[in-house]
């Protein structure tokens, strides 16, 4: 069901809340962008300005590690100047009251951590940009070593212990899902009783398959979303409205 205007989504929200024992948030890049980190697919995203980088490429390209990494040093200080929105306030609140056990992200900018979830209690689907790791070995690297580097010889270096390329955590096309992260979604999911997609376009998959996951386990599903999504039609409450107005409410100091 669609709420009617924002005042009767957050009412319906709130009863939903209250109701619930465990709820499992499902987050996507609309809930970051008013922190100031731009999304990836909307008019004007990332990958409207520059054409993603796939695994195999990085891996075979020095040429395409350096226009990865270069891509990467050119948005430091966004990522670096981020904090938590209305959003993630929310949600930690929720966290912190026992209402959430862990929260799975496809977000990639460690905000989650930041508003007081426990590491162990973030299930990034996608990665995680504040840092990088070893392809090879998976020895991880921070990334003001890596510009370091970077700056000093031109060029993206290898990882001195296996020579192998180093990349941003993230995980990028034809790299394979994290296994861990997948099994423990797929946990959370099956064994909530209510689960929140927000700020998700519900379309890159596996992972949009954890909002059907959960409603087929029996758990009531809400979508908050600027936009229409796929997923709408199967869910017991949608709430077309900027996220931050539609969980602002549920901060909690």
């Amino acid at each position: 069901m669609i709420a009617s205007d924002l005042h009767d989504g957050v009412n319906r929200l709130g009863d939903m809340i209250a109701a619930a024992r465990a709820i499992v948030p499902f987050t996507g890049a609309g809930l970051s962008t008013e922190t100031g980190i731009p999304d990836f697919r909307s008019p004007g995203g990332l990958w409207t300005r520059n054409r993603p980088i796939h695994f195999d490429e990085f891996v075979a390209s020095q040429e395409a590690r350096d226009e990865a990494w270069r891509r990467r040093f050119a948005m430091q200080e966004t990522f670096a100047a981020a904090r938590p929105g209305r959003g993630h306030l929310a949600l930690s609140s929720l966290y912190r009251a026992g209402k959430i056990p862990a929260v799975i992200t496809q977000n990639i900018d460690n905000l989650h951590q930041d508003s007081g979830f426990a590491p162990d209690h973030v299930i990034e689907l996608h990665g995680n940009t504040t840092y990088a790791r070893c392809i090879g070995c998976g020895q991880r690297y921070e990334l003001n070593w890596m510009r370091e580097r970077f700056e000093a010889d031109g060029a993206a270096p290898d990882c001195p212990d296996c020579a192998e390329p180093v990349k941003t955590a993230p995980v990028s096309f034809g790299q394979s899902m994290p296994e861990h992260e997948m099994q423990r979604a797929t946990e959370l999911a099956q064994h909530c009783d209510l689960f929140v997609a927000i700020g998700s376009s519900l379309v890159v998959w596996p992972a949009a398959g954890f909002p059907l996951m959960a409603k087929r386990a029996g758990a009531q599903l809400v979508i908050i979303n600027r936009e229409p999504t796929d997923q709408d039609d199967v869910a017991d409450l949608v709430i077309h409205h900027d996220i931050g107005e539609v969980l602002g409410s549920f901060v909690r100091n």
